[in-house]
């Protein structure tokens, strides 16, 4: 296969199809996402069958669980993917809306009206879920899209391909209005990210070497997260109750999600309460625990073993795995320095029962999402309203947070007259 060529004509297909999608009104929108909700419940045991492929060469090279879980299609997985996209077909449709209508001294009205960005390119590992959810968004939102999953997830992806592909044909809407890249070759990657005629945004979906490559290689403007460095501060006005809840949930209902916390942040005068019940949760659970000076001492006299001796690059890390950071901080203005130098921007939060310092934290913790008494899990398109996510930003331009159908359009200023030239 010649890469450049085969990318090019994926691109000039979407380019095009991009100009019809555009314009496909809200009914014929919501009418196609159903009838993709419909086929993923019809089809169900044979999207298991394609994906029950990949996992098995997952696991024949010896790939870990926490992969395995994100690469599996369960029931469970299948029912949100629907779910997803009835609530993205549910949602208002951004295209069109005219905000900020204003009357000048000329007599010219100004204001703005909500478009799509185009073509979006998406690159991403080993979830499959993500190739129903970004096709989802990107329909609703008018644009159209490039899907570039990675090769342990071929057999999966191209079934989920083929799925929307006869939706789209059924719905008399153009099939390259969803295209997915069908080699691995990862060439294709390389040719993407640098089609600036026809890929007007890049959104990767993946590890940080992946990320860390397409922020050098790319050519085209990217929404991503790089790491998601998350904390969870417990202050010393918090609930033990609900802290407890939270921080167990935080870390450790998925350990490979970008939104689970690997840091613990505990106020010195709260820590010999709770630290030793946490310890004890995080140790049945088989949590590696690492911690400082202060931690060490409350967790040893409360014979919690084994821990281990934090570092400075623990701070940095993004662990995807049962290990986490402890530190005890003198309040709530060290937690805040400590998030906000070794943090990754990505989703921070507090548990406190005093109103001041939630406040506090809500305003100066520098992160996309902030959360107030309740676990980081939640930092995600799904729980925040937005039917599904096309990826979780931490940059501060255009889209910041889990990116929805918002982050998928742009603004252009429309001007109404009645005759008026300027003087």
């Amino acid at each position: 296969m010649n890469i450049d060529c085969y990318m090019t004509d994926l691109g000039q297909r979407a380019r095009a199809a991009s100009r019809a999608i555009a314009s496909i009104s809200r009914a014929a929108k919501n009418a196609t996402l159903e009838r993709i909700a419909l086929a993923i419940q019809e089809q169900s045991s044979a999207l298991q069958q394609a994906n029950a492929r990949d996992v098995d060469r997952a696991r024949a090279h010896g790939r870990d669980e926490a992969f395995i879980d994100r690469l599996t299609l369960s029931d469970k997985v299948l029912t949100t993917m629907i779910e997803s996209v009835r609530q993205v077909a549910a949602l208002p449709d951004p295209i069109g809306e005219i905000i900020g209508i204003r009357t000048r001294p000329t007599g010219i009205q100004v204001g703005q009206m909500r478009v799509p960005l185009g073509v979006i390119g998406i690159i991403y590992e080993s979830r499959p879920n993500v190739t129903i959810d970004s096709a989802a968004l990107c329909l609703k939102s008018g644009n159209a899209v490039i899907l570039r999953g990675g090769s342990e997830a071929i057999a999966s992806n191209t079934a989920l391909s083929m799925l929307i592909s006869e939706v789209l044909h059924m719905s008399s809407l153009p099939r390259d209005a969803v295209q997915v890249v069908c080699t691995p070759d990862r060439a294709a990657v390389s040719k993407l990210i640098t089609m600036t005629d026809y890929i007007d945004v890049i959104v990767p979906r993946g590890g940080k070497r992946l990320i860390q490559k397409l922020i050098n290689e790319a050519r085209i403007p990217m929404i991503k997260h790089l790491d998601g460095i998350c904390h969870v501060y417990v202050d010393e006005s918090a609930n033990i109750s609900k802290a407890l809840e939270i921080c167990d949930n935080a870390k450790t209902h998925r350990y490979a999600t970008c939104n689970t916390m690997e840091t613990l942040l505990i106020g010195w005068k709260i820590a010999p309460t709770i630290l030793p019940m946490l310890g004890k949760i995080y140790r049945d659970k088989g949590v590696e625990l690492r911690v400082d000076r202060d931690a060490r001492i409350i967790l040893t006299d409360a014979g919690i073993r084994p821990i281990v001796d934090a570092t400075e690059a623990d701070w940095h890390t993004e662990y995807l795995a049962p290990v986490l950071a402890i530190r005890v901080v003198d309040g709530i203005d060290a937690a805040i320095n400590h998030i906000n130098v070794y943090g990754s921007a990505h989703t921070d939060a507090i548990v406190t029962e005093h109103y001041d310092r939630a406040m506090q934290f809500l305003r100066e913790v520098d992160s996309a999402s902030v959360i107030v008494n309740a676990s980081t899990r939640f930092a995600d398109g799904f729980e925040y309203g937005l039917g599904t996510e096309i990826g979780i930003s931490n940059d501060k331009l255009h889209a910041r947070g889990p990116v929805g159908l918002e982050g998928l359009t742009s603004l252009k200023y429309i001007v109404l007259g009645h005759g008026e030239v300027r003087q």
